[in-house]
């Protein structure tokens, strides 16, 4: 690191921690408002307020609710995204849930919004020496929620302003351009109770979700239930023969599967006439999560066979996996080494979670870091971030850190790692991959 860079990252440093009171109170003050995926109104004015009083001008309303701003280098370069997620999971039994809608932040989204808000603090003090720009976005509607809505508006008019595509933020900002200009992505994740201090470079699985609604005919239950066609048994019979194919995907797809039934609504004494089977299908690739899809789909068509039903089945991609960039992920490490030490950093760890910066990743180079500060275990009710200062003021360092190594002297750490990580795909082939692949098939009565 250079005399000016090492100069630069003090000065942004500095302006971080005489605003760490602020910026820890802003992860708190968040936590304690969770809101759902694509309604994020409140946390979303919050965060576009924080940047404006930095002199920063938002654009608001992206995807209804994503956030983003421009913070302009000094000179000419490359583009680098702090990004932060908006939303909170449905959780209804955690301590901390919105009573009128079940959002928790079970998963720390309103560190990251914190983090990003605090690392704009620390660059507006240095940009001017830097070559390239930052982009400062919050996006809607990471965790996966409203997926039925999705599918079912699959037939909406396209230049319907409020329809949204994608069960995703990210997908649905890369959809309507808003990183068209952004070269490279970073995201500071809280992890989870118990697990290291820092870790970097970590894979993540993709996953889709598999929606099997099955018919069948009402009859009387006790006196006639031979003229009916049990919905319910068929979505069950598809159940078994979903927990019958765990064994046979391959050790290196690290597939799961995880489902639930809905019944219809109708009187005991009658023979279920509907039902429907979700599954969250969950997989290392692309390749291994339609091979799985379709095993889950196959299993609704022989529920459906075994009981004559009818079903139609939607599969709806909703992540694709994540492959970070390992040179973006050094770059990060070693910014976030002085602050927690060497010692306490993993990396390389595969999770079986998902998140959509894997969407991120198959257009442009990202690092997605994990640091302390939670308790307890993600989507869970004992899920809460204890440390603010760990969880929020930490990540902005070494965010702000990061930057001024990759735009600092003439940029050139940022054109190293976008030579050694040229993306996989363009936006168009994105787009066309996720759109491909998503399905709808109907097997009749038998």
């Amino acid at each position: 690191m250079s005399g000016a860079a090492a100069r630069l990252k003090e000065a942004a440093h500095a302006a971080v921690e005489r605003r760490a009171d602020e910026i820890a109170a802003l992860s708190d003050e968040l936590m304690r408002r969770p809101e759902p995926g694509y309604a994020e109104h409140a946390t979303a004015e919050r965060f576009a307020t924080w940047l404006a009083e930095e002199g920063l001008r938002p654009r608001t309303g992206l995807a209804r609710t994503g956030v983003r701003a421009v913070l302009p280098g000094g000179g000419a370069g490359p583009c680098v995204a702090l990004v932060g997620e908006l939303d909170a999971l449905t959780l209804p039994e955690h301590p901390l849930a919105d009573p009128a809608t079940g959002a928790a932040h079970a998963c720390g989204h309103h560190a990251q919004i914190a983090a990003v808000a605090g690392a704009a603090v620390g660059l507006g003090e240095v940009m001017a020496e830097l070559d390239g720009s930052v982009v400062l976005i919050a996006t809607p509607a990471e965790e996966l929620g409203g997926v039925d809505g999705i599918i079912d508006a699959a037939d909406t008019p396209a230049d319907d302003s409020d329809r949204v595509e994608f069960p995703v933020g990210k997908a649905e900002l890369l959809r309507l351009g808003a990183f068209d200009d952004v070269d490279m992505a970073l995201l500071a994740h809280t992890g989870r109770g118990g697990g290291p201090r820092f870790s970097v470079g970590d894979t993540l699985n993709g996953s889709c979700v598999v929606r099997s609604r099955f018919t069948g005919r009402s009859a009387h239950a006790g006196s006639s239930p031979w003229l009916g066609v049990n919905a319910l048994k068929a979505a069950t019979v598809a159940a078994h023969a979903l927990d019958a194919q765990r064994e046979t995907f391959p050790d290196g797809d690290d597939a799961r599967l995880n489902y639930h039934i809905t019944g219809d609504a109708g009187a005991l004494g009658s023979v279920p006439s509907s039902a429907v089977l979700r599954t969250m299908v969950r997989a290392r690739s692309a390749e291994a999560l339609e091979r799985a899809a379709e095993a889950v789909a196959r299993a609704a068509r022989a529920g459906a066979l075994a009981l004559g039903a009818r079903v139609e089945t939607d599969t709806l991609l909703a992540y694709l996996p994540l492959n970070s960039a390992p040179e973006l992920d050094d770059v990060v490490e070693r910014n976030a080494h002085p602050l927690m030490g060497a010692a306490a950093t993993a990396r390389g760890r595969h999770l079986g979670a998902c998140t959509d910066m894997g969407d991120l990743a198959h257009v442009m180079p990202v690092s997605h870091p994990y640091s302390g500060g939670a308790e307890g275990d993600h989507h869970s009710t004992d899920y809460r971030v204890l440390d603010h200062r760990a969880a929020a003021v930490e990540p902005a360092l070494y965010l702000a850190g990061a930057v001024v190594d990759l735009l600092g002297d003439g940029a050139g750490e940022a054109h190293r790692v976008l030579r050694a990580s040229p993306p996989p795909l363009s936006v168009p082939q994105y787009l066309a991959l996720r759109r491909g692949m998503n399905r709808h098939e109907t097997q009749e009565e038998a």
